[in-house]
């Protein structure tokens, strides 16, 4: 038996005339590539043209923390105190060491030397550059800095902190 079409609109087939999914194209690296290069240019260029004080950061002190002088704020050696200490107190520094401060260098090594106790072995051979070495010769000191390598003297330190003794 077969069942009456009551429809009144003929049954047709289906027609596909759907339009197939587009493909996305992968995303090319090059527009990526362009804007990370622009931007470390722009970053590097930007740090020649307006540079950051390098003592900026020694000027700064912390609630409980010993007052740091920067030694772009003294004239000349008049003004040097004794029990302050000058630098930069921010950072810590794991080598220290105590003596009085000549200009000179060891083998040609450093801009100052520190003279501790012990004789010519126990010299120090000192660079810094966060203090001014000059303003401290002749003065009896407490150094912190980092210890570096060297192999024309026996202890070559970069100075951060000087505290003045006498």
């Amino acid at each position: 038996m077969d069942i009456p079409n009551l429809s009144q609109t003929p049954v047709t087939a289906p027609v596909n005339n759907s339009i197939p999914p587009v493909k996305k194209a992968p995303l090319s690296l090059l527009p990526f590539a362009l804007i990370l290069l622009l931007a470390l240019a722009t970053g590097f260029w930007a740090s020649r043209f307006f540079p950051v004080s390098k003592n900026a950061a020694s000027k700064i002190t912390l609630p409980g923390q010993e007052k740091a002088i920067s030694t772009d704020d003294i004239k000349d050696k008049a003004e040097i105190q004794v029990g302050k200490v000058y630098g930069d107190t921010n950072s810590t520094f794991k080598d220290s060491a105590t003596g009085s401060v000549e200009k000179g260098a060891i083998n040609g090594v450093g801009t100052h030397i520190l003279n501790r106790d012990g004789g010519a072995s126990q010299r120090v051979s000192m660079t810094s550059s966060v203090v001014d070495l000059d303003l401290f010769v002749g003065h009896k000191v407490e150094i912190k800095g980092q210890t570096n390598s060297s192999n024309k003297t026996g202890w070559l330190m970069d100075v951060g902190t000087v505290k003045v003794l006498e």
